[in-house]
């Protein structure tokens, strides 16, 4: 009688696949002319941040094989790509902070922002196309299927701007595209060249998508009521410019005659008041309509959806420990 041999895989800890990412993002540099191109580009890496998505490639990677190298390209191509995204958001935003520094459009200027996004964009699609060839026409099409999803999440966004009778439903689509399909992306990316079954990678999309809608929940409940200091950009920039969130669209469906009045009067007449009063008025707003605890109730929801889809996995639970724990790390952040 054989027995069968089982492979016992070494899972690394969350601590370890941060070390392993920041380590690889290091490695990223750029040699090419002119230097004012690409300047701006490793300024944008250079700002840190969570990592948490290039983490969430390797460690879906991890689940179903000890050696993450394969994973490496993608997971940076990805982050590359993220930063890419960011980058072109804030000088749409026309923020002027990142991470507590300067925004690229504020540091250099406008066309620099887009034309260093741009060739930040090639850069990522330069090393997803470094992914090893019997994984590259998946990874591939995932990728390109997100890019172009989160180009639909921005637009969105953006018409979103222009109307005060946005859904719950439209904003939880929009975010999705914008936000959520990028973290699916990365899960997913990471099982495939794991060699997870096809079933298993789809429940690790959908995991990361209900993750991701969760996710940017959290980031609407902190730019009203995060802490500068700690959250890397100014609080009240959603309310400064008129972003339909998840708080706003449901602080207009609760609203009496009064506070529908006084919201209004901030978007009329935009230049009759100062930026912190306007900041001021939405947030006692939506303290009244207690809009917090409503967009809570929501985060919870879709991170109980999440934990499902890990629980259908066919993946030894015991290898999914760090994966549980970034998630309630996700739920608890403060920046």
């Amino acid at each position: 009688m054989h027995l069968k041999k089982v492979r016992k895989v070494i899972m690394l800890t969350y601590e370890q696949v941060l070390t392993k990412v920041e380590t690889e993002i290091s490695k990223i540099y750029f040699n090419e002319k002119p230097r004012s191109l690409f300047e701006p580009i490793e300024y944008t890496l250079s700002l840190g941040g969570k990592r948490i998505r290039p983490a969430l490639t390797f460690m879906a990677c991890n689940i179903y094989d000890e050696n993450i190298e394969n994973a490496v390209k993608i997971a940076m191509g990805l982050e590359v790509f993220h930063n890419f995204t960011l980058l072109h958001d804030d000088l749409m935003d026309e923020a002027d902070k990142r991470r507590n520094k300067p925004t690229v459009h504020k540091k250099w200027n406008t066309n620099t922002a887009i034309l260093s996004g741009d060739a930040m964009l090639i850069a990522a699609y330069q090393l997803v196309g470094e992914t090893p060839a019997g994984y590259l026409k998946k990874i591939l099409d995932l990728f390109s299927q997100t890019a172009l999803e989160i180009c639909c999440g921005q637009q969105y966004d953006m018409e979103f701007e222009r109307r005060n009778d946005v859904s719950e439903d439209e904003y939880i689509e929009m975010i999705r595209l914008k936000t959520a399909v990028l973290i699916a992306c990365c899960l997913k990316a990471g099982a495939i060249i794991g060699g997870a079954s096809d079933e298993d990678a789809e429940h690790l999309y959908r995991f990361g998508n209900y993750i991701g809608l969760a996710f940017q929940l959290q980031d609407d409940l902190l730019d009203v009521y995060g802490d500068e200091k700690t959250f890397g950009k100014s609080i009240g920039g959603d309310i400064l410019c008129n972003k339909k969130t998840f708080l706003l669209i449901n602080a207009l469906k609760l609203a009496d005659k009064e506070q529908l009045k006084m919201m209004e009067q901030f978007h009329e007449t935009p230049n009759k008041f100062a930026p912190s009063e306007k900041i001021k008025c939405f947030t006692e707003i939506y303290n009244q309509l207690n809009i917090k605890d409503i967009t809570q109730n929501k985060m919870n929801y879709f991170y109980k959806m999440a934990l499902e889809e890990l629980e259908l996995l066919k993946a030894d639970k015991s290898l999914l420990k760090e994966l549980y724990s970034v998630s309630d790390i996700l739920m608890q952040r403060k920046t």
